[in-house]
């Protein structure tokens, strides 16, 4: 099974990419986007000069629990920059929701409580509001959280949206905002 049948195969259809765009992202963008692949794991993200992005984060059933998702996200610590992930909400139908918030959690990962992000599942044509959350040694502002969002928005998420699924993506300003 190749990485992105893998990744298929586990995260829900609202919250994947076509494989087309993320081949284009990692052929047209390798100074930001990258992936990282064993047997055990894959971990896409975009890195740059302030932050992370992961987009996502797999580990193998068979070897979770064994410190795997730990150093992968000990690896991006490394680099002393600002991590940001999406996550969704809990889904008490999916006992994995739970699991991944309390690792992130155990990771010292905090929400944004202030960043309201409808996000734009392509490939089901659906919008689903997620969390932001973040990793940082330094408090970070919503303000600075949120510019963080805007660019992983227009640069990743939005990459050759028109070309590739059909329709324009909505605008910043209707997907990223602050909360009140």
């Amino acid at each position: 099974m190749n990485w992105f049948q893998r990744l298929n195969g586990y995260f829900p259809v609202e919250e994947m990419k076509a494989e087309e765009q993320l081949k284009a992202l990692l052929k047209d963008k390798p100074n930001h986007y990258h992936k990282d692949e064993s047997d055990l794991h894959i971990m896409m993200y975009a890195e740059y000069a302030d932050f992370v992005f992961v987009d996502f984060l797999w580990v193998s059933e068979n070897a979770r629990g064994k410190g795997i998702g730990k150093k992968l996200i000990q690896q991006l610590k490394n680099k002393q920059k600002t991590i940001i992930l999406e996550v969704e909400p809990v889904d008490e139908r999916d006992e994995d929701t739970e699991k991944r918030l309390r690792f992130y959690f155990r990771e010292g990962f905090k929400v944004s409580e202030r960043i309201s992000y409808r996000f734009q599942a392509l490939v089901s044509h659906t919008e689903i509001e997620l969390d932001i959350m973040y990793w940082d040694e330094q408090e970070k502002t919503n303000e600075q959280l949120l510019n963080y969002m805007i660019t992983i928005y227009e640069e990743i998420h939005s990459y050759k949206q028109k070309e590739i699924y059909g329709f324009e993506p909505k605008l910043t300003s209707d997907v990223l905002r602050l909360k009140a």
